[in-house]
């Protein structure tokens, strides 16, 4: 259920509260900078992808959620700060909180205040509550920045029960002609909403890379189900019949070859309309995503009736031009962010693995 933060504020002359330069969004009145994509002294972060999320700040602050992801992504020996939702800290006389983002575990808003004047970046959300991620919290503001990663109206995702029936349908069916399920699902958030779904199904093998960030989950007491990481240099025979996780970038290596009697299913907002294209090589394909479909985005940007609208990635000329047309004023930001955000997040942790 999303949740609504209902806080009465003054709508006072617009202010510069954020403005978008070649390091990334930047807050003039505090000095500091949310999910810049260059070093800068403070660096405010949505969430751990790495598009959001990148090496050299010299301080971070984020939620209590993300903080072990960074330290498993980029190094446990960076200065991080970490808050709760809803705590608000003062830097430089703004008023700083972070809101449930709902996108993966520990994804946040980032909630500015001063004089007054509400400006909300979103990083990456979506509406739907997953089971895992803290459901996304509505918060009113004067000017809000969005994604549009999936903002075409053919995007328009499946209840979760009833996308999660459909992945456990097909486990099922795969167990009857002695077949191996192998999803593939980035390592930060999708693999977990799998592993939840499949969960009692067989037993739940993952490849490393996601076995590392799941670790994170478990550090802050987000319950997981039982699973083993094989060695995918070794023989893996044992997996026959069972279920299997890997991520995207090993989609066409020596790893799925590996699997024995291997049947292959793509879980992606993309499944939806291009995943026969996208991904020819798979014998399955599952619209699932940690991003807004179009509802979702749009249910949004109305309830936080901002009267300004920024749109920073994804689909941004459509999207911005529709909310134009329902007389919302928004206008496209160009910036570092995107949809392989997850793809190069689990790079970072694939590289030096060799599995």
């Amino acid at each position: 259920m999303v949740g609504f933060l209902n806080i009465k504020f003054q709508i006072s002359t617009p202010l510069k509260l954020i403005t978008f330069t070649n390091k990334g969004i930047y807050c003039p009145q505090g000095k500091f900078y949310i999910d810049p994509w260059r070093p800068v002294d403070l660096a405010v972060i949505t969430h751990g992808h790495a598009d959001h999320a990148r090496w050299g700040m010299k301080k971070y602050l984020c939620h209590h959620f993300t903080k072990p992801i960074l330290y498993k992504r980029i190094s446990e020996d960076i200065e991080c700060q970490s808050v709760g939702y809803g705590e608000v800290i003062n830097i430089n006389g703004v008023k700083v909180s972070l809101h449930p983002a709902g996108h993966i575990i520990g994804s946040a808003q980032i909630r500015l205040e001063y004089k007054g004047y509400v400006s909300v970046v979103s990083g990456d959300y979506k509406v739907q509550d997953d089971g895992l991620s803290t459901p996304f919290e509505l918060v009113r503001c004067n000017e809000f920045v969005t994604e549009s990663t999936f903002g075409l109206p053919i995007y328009n995702w499946l209840e979760v029960e009833d996308l999660n029936k459909k992945l456990q349908s097909w486990v099922l069916r795969n167990k009857e002609n002695q077949k191996t399920s192998v999803f593939i699902g980035y390592s930060l958030g999708k693999a977990q909403r799998i592993m939840k779904a499949v969960e009692g199904l067989g037993k739940i093998y993952v490849h490393y890379s996601i076995g590392k960030l799941n670790e994170a989950f478990e550090t802050v007491g987000i319950d997981l189900p039982d699973y083993e990481i094989p060695d995918f240099r070794e023989s893996v025979k044992h997996v026959q019949d069972e279920i299997v996780i890997v991520p995207p970038a090993l989609l066409d290596s020596n790893v799925i070859k590996k699997i024995p009697n291997a049947a292959t299913a793509i879980c992606s907002g993309w499944m939806q309309v291009r995943g026969a294209r996208r991904w020819r090589s798979a014998d399955a394909g599952f619209a699932m995503s940690d991003h807004a479909d179009w509802k979702g985005l749009l249910q949004a940007i109305k309830a936080t009736e901002a009267e300004l609208v920024h749109v920073t990635h994804g689909q941004t000329e459509v999207f911005s031009k529709y909310l134009n047309e329902l007389g919302i004023q928004s206008d496209v930001v160009e910036t570092l962010y995107g949809d392989d955000d997850e793809e190069e997040t689990e790079k970072e942790i694939i590289k030096d693995e060799n599995q």
